[in-house]
């Protein structure tokens, strides 16, 4: 009998495939042990509107989730799977790692299961096989910008599924910045009001704007969790504040100062200022985030940051000499710390940008985006480290110079093989420092993404070889590629934007604009 391919992405720590095939039809029913339960209900949801399966619990159901805390080596999301012709077994320590098993079975099941309505003529059908599989990173995420393009709710639940079918189990949503203020804020209503809306975006003279709803950043956080996907939200600070100027000019540095939500791209020397009003603000806002969104994480941003009006502003310069600081450049450690604390001291843990691995509190879980290099310093240092380099995941560059790309970030394209060979910690890092890597986030910057259909273009494929390397032991290049041209059907399937052919000569490069 010739080799079944079982091409899941990302690969499992272990795959044995044997012979025969499990079949399911209207009298499959599942085994729905005590624990097992949202398992159970997100298989049924996420199989029934291609399948129309009732997949009924019963005693002797053919398909049987189980829990065994005993399995200590499967931690929290590592899961075991086991498929014969008669019966379908999934099981794992926890909870999670059940919901891991689910987004297996289902890559297991011909593609046209992934469909979002109902599919005749297919038998529905898994191959035998039995897996055991444990994630290599904690975090593995990605980050969607819609501050600077406001997103609907409805598009960031289904950008939610993609991860989590990718095994990806963190969504870092940036809700604020320069350009846009996506979050209601009951003690600052015109944070949405004037802080959501930019005269224009990209100079194009086009006005844009949005907001969610509390019940709707809570609908997410509740459709996130019920995937095994942590929504960790984002406000920045004290930079990248330009919308909230708009909103509250006493916020900043010169109250009498009338500013717009900006409609350029960059770093703004607009900052908030270091005054009583600026942090008691940044504590109101952040006590709401926390009630909104109960991840352990709240990211605060704290990167591009100018000092400029802090050293022009007597106010500020005097804060800095009370403080005891050498200098109004200080500022941005002492702003940093002084939130990092108010976070700490309820229970959660600070998160922010890094540009150099040593401008953080050591209270920060820091993302070093401008050079790998600067995760290392930070790991050093003792800081808790989620690899976020941009020349390997900032997705918002285009993949290659092809003449067919639409409008991407200014610089040199992110292929699909650089992004394979990125790696959280190197080889070369000395292993202590290599503990102190979480993992690694994809980052999706929307200011050349302004539609739900850019942000997947850009997004996919590479977004599965970050998956990969973030769930999986690394894997040569062609056995990556043999795998993902079978997903690229499921993509397709889910109505992914797929990159077309791409013959034309290579274009000289771009010059490079980074921004975050």
């Amino acid at each position: 009998m010739p080799a079944v391919d079982v091409p899941l992405l990302p690969v499992p720590s272990q795959l044995a495939v044997r012979s025969g095939q499990f079949t399911f039809d209207e009298r499959t029913s599942l085994t729905v042990a005590p624990g097992t339960e949202a398992a159970a209900a997100l298989l049924r949801e996420l199989l029934a509107p291609a399948t129309g399966l009732p997949l009924p619990a019963t005693a002797d159901g053919q398909l049987t989730f189980a829990l065994d805390p005993t399995l200590t080596a499967l931690g929290r999301e590592g899961y075991g799977l086991t498929v014969t012709p008669d019966a379908v077994l999934l099981y794992a320590a926890d909870p999670t790692g059940l919901l891991r098993a689910v987004q297996t079975l289902r890559q297991l099941l011909p593609p046209d299961a992934l469909a979002g309505s109902p599919v005749r003529g297919v038998a529905w059908t898994l191959p035998c096989v039995r897996i055991t599989d444990v994630p290599r990173y904690a975090w593995r995420g990605a980050m969607l910008d819609v501050a600077r393009h406001y997103q609907p709710a409805s598009y960031i639940r289904r950008f939610i599924d993609r991860l989590a079918l990718h095994k990806l189990n963190t969504l870092h949503l940036h809700l604020t910045d320069d350009q846009g203020w996506r979050m209601p804020v009951a003690a600052y209503p015109k944070l949405t009001e004037i802080g959501a809306r930019r005269a224009q975006t990209r100079g194009d003279g086009i006005p844009h704007g949005g907001s969610y709803t509390r019940s709707e950043l809570s609908g997410l956080v509740a459709h996130a969790a019920a995937r095994g996907v942590t929504v960790v939200p984002e406000i920045d600070m004290p930079g990248h504040v330009r919308a909230a100027l708009a909103a509250y000019p006493e916020l900043g540095n010169d109250p009498d100062r009338r500013l717009d939500v900006w409609t350029e791209w960059g770093v703004s020397e607009h900052v908030l200022g270091v005054h009583d009003q600026a942090l008691d603000f940044c504590r109101t806002v952040l006590e709401e985030v926390m009630d909104t969104f109960p991840a352990p994480y709240i990211h605060v941003g704290g990167d591009e940051c100018p000092t400029t009006e802090w050293a022009a502003q007597p106010d500020a310069r005097r804060r800095a000499l009370e403080e005891g600081l050498a200098g109004p450049e200080q500022l941005h450690g002492w702003f940093m710390g002084r939130v990092g604390e108010f976070l700490v001291r309820r229970g959660r843990k600070p998160l922010g940008w890094c540009e150099d691995g040593v401008t953080l509190p050591r209270s920060f879980t820091v993302l070093p985006w401008r050079d790998a290099a600067d995760g290392l310093v930070a790991a050093r240092r003792g800081h808790d480290v989620v690899m976020a380099p941009h020349r390997a995941t900032y997705f918002d560059y285009a993949e290659s110079a092809s003449r067919e790309e639409p409008p991407a970030q200014p610089g040199p394209p992110i292929g699909l093989d650089a992004v394979h060979a990125f790696r959280p910690a190197p080889a070369d890092w000395e292993p202590e420092a290599a503990a102190q890597v979480l993992g690694a986030q994809a980052q999706l910057w929307t200011e050349y993404l302004p539609t739900p259909a850019h942000i997947e273009y850009r997004a996919f494929p590479r977004l599965c070889a970050l998956a990969e390397n973030a769930w999986s032991a690394p894997r040569p290049w062609p056995d990556f590629t043999h795998r993902l041209r079978h997903h690229r059907v499921r993509l397709h399937v889910l109505g992914v934007p797929l990159h077309p052919p791409r013959r034309e000569p290579r274009l000289p490069a771009l010059r490079e604009e980074t921004h975050r």
